[in-house]
């Protein structure tokens, strides 16, 4: 398909009807039903605005601003939705409506705030993905904190996205700005003693950024920070030769990696066709060879939801629109639960490969975790053994082709 009618075709399916600019602060009345509350730090590089109903536009900054935000959610909404007002100001009664904004000035004020909202020393970093604005990443936190009932502190990094399809490139550029500021951002967090554990949340795009920022770490220090424990990447839109260098190049030990892929994903089809026709890793089938001994070498968990029922036309959030799999997100994995129990009951036929024998629990095929990432097992400091290992993992892990 010519890329300009991929493209026209994108914008149709991914088009939205709510209004912009919904960051100004509502006030819950006596008279408003009762709602839930998801209050997080929200750290950018975007450029702010003088308004205050967007914020932050899609604009780089030169240097990065905290922001403490609350979102009300209202009751009676369906799991895996975000509830966009029809007009403006939301409704908090039906609609998602922002309820605080407070900028963050100082590194003591940021403190304070983890001091008063850490939930049991675990902290998430969510991590949005292309044609993103400021709003729409605030929004889709809330409903993944929400939806998933984790027991942790949600903290956003948004990067300048210009929220348009035809800004591929600005947006993959921006995450490449961006990558210094999420890494001195983790490394602050996980300097806080308040804080006993970071879980990475990455979509699309932003699962760019989150590799590249952990990349960074490996490189200055040998290893990612040890508080990093658990990283899920939901549709990463990366190549799948550079995620193995990538990943080769953090040196260990390593977090717990989790990957969500589907097969059906338009939007990662489309970014495939524009990076020279090779597949994403996010699109690939992880029971095929040679995916799933790569995976299973490198202790790598992939969850495939290509039989999930998407919550967009493009296929490509399933992680935060199904209801089982954001309480997956929210109640194993970003605790470093095993899919291996009989607690684990997803349905829809999704197969989770790690390595070992396949097991079947409930509807879910799923593998226990038999032996550690031993094929990238060399430090950092060593690059002939890093080339090593890199080509160990890449081996034949060619980028297959586009069919189209």
């Amino acid at each position: 398909m010519p890329r300009k009618i991929l493209v026209v075709a994108l914008a149709l399916l991914s088009g939205c009807g709510h209004p912009n600019g919904v960051m100004t602060p509502v006030a819950l009345t006596a008279t408003t039903p009762k709602t839930s509350q998801v209050n997080m730090l929200v750290a950018t590089t975007r450029e702010p605005t003088d308004d205050p109903a967007t914020l932050f536009n899609g604009e780089r900054s030169p240097k990065p601003y905290l922001t403490e935000i609350s979102v009300s959610i209202p009751p009676n909404r369906e799991p895996g939705t975000m509830q966009w007002p029809r007009r403006l100001p939301p409704n908090p009664a039906t609609d998602f409506a922002v309820t605080s904004v407070k900028q963050v000035a100082t590194a003591a004020e940021a403190r304070a705030w983890l001091s008063q909202h850490i939930e049991g020393g675990h902290a998430l970093v969510f991590i949005h993905g292309f044609n993103n604005k400021y709003e729409d990443s605030v929004f889709r936190l809330a409903q993944i904190v929400q939806d998933s009932g984790m027991q942790a502190t949600p903290i956003l990094f948004t990067w300048p996205s210009r929220a348009q399809l035809t800004a591929y490139e600005y947006d993959k550029e921006s995450t490449n700005y961006s990558r210094t500021a999420l890494e001195q951002a983790l490394r602050t967090l996980a300097s806080d003693p308040s804080v006993k554990d970071i879980t990475i949340l990455a979509h699309s795009m932003g699962t760019w950024l989150a590799m590249e920022s952990l990349r960074q770490m490996g490189i200055r220090d040998g290893h990612v920070n040890p508080k990093i424990r658990d990283v899920i990447l939901a549709s990463p839109d990366i190549d799948i030769q550079v995620f193995a260098k990538q990943y080769a190049e953090m040196g260990t030990p390593k977090p717990k990696f989790t990957i969500f892929v589907s097969q059906d994903d338009k939007a990662l089809a489309f970014s495939s066709l524009i990076t020279g026709k090779v597949s994403r890793l996010g699109a690939i089938n992880p029971a095929a060879e040679p995916y799933r001994s790569k995976l299973e070498q490198a202790g790598i968990t992939a969850i495939d939801l290509t039989k999930v029922k998407g919550g967009d036309s493009l296929n490509h959030g399933k992680f935060a629109s199904s209801p089982e799999i954001v309480q997956l997100i929210g109640q194993r994995l970003m605790t470093g639960q095993t899919l291996t129990d009989s607690n684990v009951s997803l349905g829809q036929g999704i197969t989770a490969v790690v390595g070992g024998t396949v097991t079947t629990i409930g509807n879910v095929a799923a593998t226990a975790v038999a032996a550690p990432a031993t094929i990238i097992e060399q430090p950092i400091i060593h690059p002939k053994k890093i080339k090593r290992a890199d080509e160990t993992l890449q081996g034949d892990l060619k980028p297959q082709p586009l069919t189209q």
